[in-house]
């Protein structure tokens, strides 16, 4: 049997990029591969999604290498593809239809994902969540909050994403959209948000609002430059990139306090592309968090980075594992269900 059998095809969609994996019942992750996400409309970027997934089972040898996407799907039906497939996507998306408009990715509002992608696979369980919610769920299988019962998850990017576990499973929502803490009101005079509302969370602390607010206030306004550069900034001591950090962490422990004492959890672990900013990040938020977590059940509140570097990916495979029966899943660590 090829040791790519028994595994279930991750799938994680962001507005940066795309990414596809084979991940096995311990939460491994036996191939991958991922692609810039594309612009273009509804089908052009799902057609660059569909040539990944071929491309993954390719390399997994479950079918010939350079064959189509049908080709490979078609080897999977026969008893050698993945067992079920789970989606995570940037949101906000409808759970019960399948649907998935990300604020991110302009081609898709109201695109039915599920069922397009299940017209690839053919007759294995297809799910879907929220990307925040599978970056929390594959830290908490395999990662940063193994050891713990519930956490809070947050990717820090060019968005602010989060997902909650709580007492092993992920907390959904009736809509499949739950802790979208990104969108935590926390200053009600502040800057319009892309969601539509005003001073949000990632306003703040996102890294393209973290530059451009860096800019007005003079730094580097005239360069090309990112999140990366503004941290190794703050790293070097400049005041300015420090003052817009600590301005992003104290909106990040806004966030994170008003979520803790709502659903109860003292373990919270922060990834994404602005968390590799590391201590320019981190002090300033568990400094704020100590400041503003004052109610007993909360003082122990503790916030860390991810250890995962595909953690979405697993956290996606880990929703598909749960859509089967135990036999398929006897030999899984942790206890979540989806």
């Amino acid at each position: 049997m090829s040791d790519h059998a028994g595994t279930v095809l991750g799938i994680d969609i962001g507005g940066t990029k795309m990414a596809a994996a084979l991940v096995s019942a311990d939460g491994r992750i036996v191939t991958a591969d991922r692609i810039p996400t594309p612009t273009g409309d509804a089908d052009q970027v799902f057609a660059a999604l569909a040539e990944l997934i071929g491309r993954v089972l390719s390399e997994a040898g479950l079918a010939a290498a350079g064959s189509a996407v049908a080709g490979a799907l078609a080897a999977g039906s026969a008893g050698i593809g993945p067992l079920a497939v789970g989606i995570g996507s940037a949101g906000p998306l409808d759970q019960e239809r399948g649907l998935v408009s990300p604020v991110n990715i302009a081609g898709w509002r109201n695109f039915p994902l599920v069922d397009r992608v299940r017209e690839l696979v053919g007759d294995v369980p297809v799910t879907l969540g929220v990307d925040g919610h599978c970056f929390a769920l594959g830290e908490f299988w395999t990662g940063a909050g193994r050891d713990v019962s519930s956490l809070l998850g947050i990717v820090v990017s060019t968005g602010v994403g989060a997902g909650i576990v709580v007492d092993g499973k992920p907390m959904i929502g009736q809509s499949g959209n739950a802790a979208h803490l990104g969108h935590v009101v926390v200053d009600l005079d502040g800057e319009a948000c892309a969601c539509g509302s005003y001073g949000c969370v990632e306003t703040y602390a996102s890294g393209p609002r973290m530059v451009a607010r860096a800019k007005r206030r003079g730094w580097r306004s005239t360069e090309d430059v990112d999140a990366a550069v503004l941290s190794a900034d703050a790293a070097a001591g400049d005041e300015i990139a420090l003052a817009v950090f600590d301005d992003g962490a104290q909106a990040l422990a806004a966030g994170i306090v008003a979520t803790a004492v709502t659903v109860d959890l003292t373990t919270v672990v922060i990834g994404g592309g602005v968390a590799k900013a590391g201590p320019v990040l981190f002090d300033p938020v568990q400094r704020w968090v100590k400041r503003l977590a004052q109610l007993p059940f909360v003082a122990d509140l503790t916030v860390e980075p991810a250890q995962l570097d595909n953690a979405g990916l697993i956290g996606a495979a880990r929703l598909g594992w749960d859509l089967l029966p135990p036999a398929s899943t006897a030999h899984r660590s942790g206890s979540a269900s989806g």
